[in-house]
Order: structure tokens, then sequence, then C-alpha cells
């Protein structure tokens, strides 16, 4: 019938546009590649795959109901697959942004066992950043 081939894009619902852009552009590096004010979609490439960031209060954002809040998240985490980088190198730049690093811990994905960490972005969602095990 059909095989799904990989994750093509999430949504993430924010009160804080400027800080998830500084977390997830800024910080993870993902460029803005589309933006539709009047929706309030900003579309992030990561990767292969995108990331959607969309603000509550644009018509977009009232469509999902009120604000994300901690006790009532609509999504456990994303999985960011990294290349280039080790544990070290990851760790420093995460701590020189001002980001918690807890212990990384061998977890099975898409790519299979790695190492990875779990991280939040400014709205509270967990992201996992995993260090890639194998070549694309």
């Amino acid at each position: 019938m059909f095989s799904i081939r990989n994750i093509d894009h999430i949504v993430l619902r924010t009160t804080d546009l400027p800080a998830m852009l500084a977390f997830y552009r800024d910080l993870l590096g993902c460029p803005v590649e589309r933006t539709l004010e009047e929706l309030g979609l900003t579309q992030l490439r990561a990767g292969d795959s995108l990331i959607d960031l969309v603000t509550t209060d644009s018509e977009l954002g009232r469509l999902g109901g009120g604000p994300p809040v901690q006790d009532g998240r609509n999504l456990e985490h994303v999985c960011l697959l990294l290349d280039g980088i080790d544990e070290a190198g990851l760790t420093s730049y995460l701590e020189s942004a001002g980001i918690e690093v807890a212990e990384f811990q061998t977890r099975y994905g898409a790519d299979g066992f790695g190492q990875s960490i779990y991280i939040n972005d400014p709205q509270g969602n967990v992201v996992e950043l995993k260090l890639a095990s194998r070549s694309p």
C-alpha cells in the first residue's frame, strides 16, 4: 500500500514566537523557510522535515484552542537527529547558550540506537537531540 519514509513536519503552538525562533532558528540552526503572517504560521527547515510554529492568537492558532501549558501539552516530544557533533561539543554548545544539559543516554529511534539528551524549548515542549549513529 504505502510506507512511511520520515517525519514530514510537526506543528508547535506558541504564545512567544520570538523566543521559539531564538531557540529553533538561532540555537538549533533551523532556518525559516516560509512565513504566512496572515495565518500566524512560521515554517522552519529541520533537515528533511519542517517545524511549524503557530501563534495561539492567530487565525490558525485559535483553531487549536487555548495556549500550550506544561500540564496540558499535545506533544510528548520531538526528536531531532544531529550530524557532525559529538557529546562534548553539543554539551558545550548548549551550556554556552544557558541550556541545562542532563546526561546522555542510549535510546532507540529511526536511526537505531544512539546517544541523546532531552532539553526544553521556551514553551515547555520537550526536544530530544539524538546524535546520528549511521550515515544517511
